[in-house]
């Protein structure tokens, strides 16, 4: 394994590159640039690289379908960190373009939703093709076959282009979630503002199946912050379950729900535990009561005394 090499959603210019770059090791870091999202994380899986950093969830279109398959299928992979990057976009053109120019118009899926109101009413006749990234849709513009593309600001330079029009998104303090994905190894220690990751699959279905899973957390105090379903290409109707958790998997609560989703369902696919991005411990507020790891021993010494005969 190439523990120097770095994979993320490419070409060089993408969001995931800048919130890559955001990490301290990056700079010692042999930083790779991929074609899409599978093949970041291949190349984790075969060795080629020690970890991809790649988007997995937006607060306006929410989970990026891409990131959650891939993590849901093939050969296992963990989450070990998370960075959140605010997103602006500029439309990009080529020299000399003005937007009454602009007939055609690209970027990442992703991108559309947070910029379609600003599209209907300034270019509401212009025509929209997804790009692989946001950055590949500036090198389509850079080599002429769309007339702007919504990317980064600092993607331009890097593609011979203009800045048009800056600082557009529909949603104001929209934000991107990039997880940092390697092969599965011991959690990092946790660190009192953590988050924990899963996949789970329902044993059958069933009135209030979904309910059970979801009370595995509720009965343990802990929170939710996210859950996606996913089909799991066995049928229409059969869907797994992605759920990120706040907490860490060594946190007795966490560790209790996670075991009871491992006695209900066929499959649970830890995906790791680890820091938050948008906390510090600091700022976390105290555990619901009764759901702290103390709790929990002083629960279990009493149930022991209760076996032994001396409650």
């Amino acid at each position: 394994m190439s523990a120097s090499r770095y994979t993320y959603l490419g070409p060089e210019g993408t969001f995931t590159e800048a919130a890559l770059r955001t990490l301290p090791e990056a700079a010692t870091r042999e930083l790779v640039p991929m074609v899409s999202v599978p093949a970041a994380l291949d190349a984790v899986r075969s060795g080629e690289a020690a970890a991809a950093l790649v988007p997995i969830e937006n607060s306006v279109e929410g989970g990026v379908t891409a990131t959650l398959d891939q993590l849901t299928t093939g050969s296992p992979l963990m989450i070990y960190r998370e960075v959140l990057l605010q997103i602006t976009f500029a439309l990009l053109v080529r020299p000399g373009t003005r937007l009454s120019d602009i007939k055609t118009v690209t970027g990442h899926p992703v991108a559309q939703p947070q910029v379609r109101k600003w599209l209907a009413a300034h270019l509401p006749d212009a025509l929209w093709e997804s790009a692989a990234s946001n950055a590949d849709g500036a090198r389509l513009v850079q080599e002429g076959r769309f007339d702007a593309a919504f990317a980064g600001e600092f993607a331009a330079a890097t593609y011979g282009l203009e800045p048009l029009v800056t600082d557009i998104h529909d949603a104001r303090n929209a934000q991107t979630r990039f997880v940092l994905v390697g092969r599965p190894a011991r959690p990092a220690a946790r660190t009192g503002a953590d988050k924990t990751s899963v996949v789970v699959w329902l044993r059958e279905d069933h009135p209030g199946a979904l309910l059970e899973l979801l009370q595995e957390f509720a009965t343990r105090g802990v929170n939710l912050m996210l859950i996606q379903s996913r089909p799991t290409g066995e049928g229409i109707g059969n869907y797994c379950f992605a759920i990120d958790a706040e907490g860490h998997i060594a946190d007795r609560r966490v560790g209790e729900a996670l075991m009871g989703l491992n006695r209900i369902c066929p499959q649970v696919r830890f995906l790791g535990s680890y820091p938050r991005a948008d906390v510090t411990p600091a700022e976390v507020g105290p555990t619901r009561y009764g759901t702290s790891d103390e709790e929990f021993v002083t629960a279990a010494d009493w149930l022991a005394r209760c076996q032994d005969g001396r409650a």
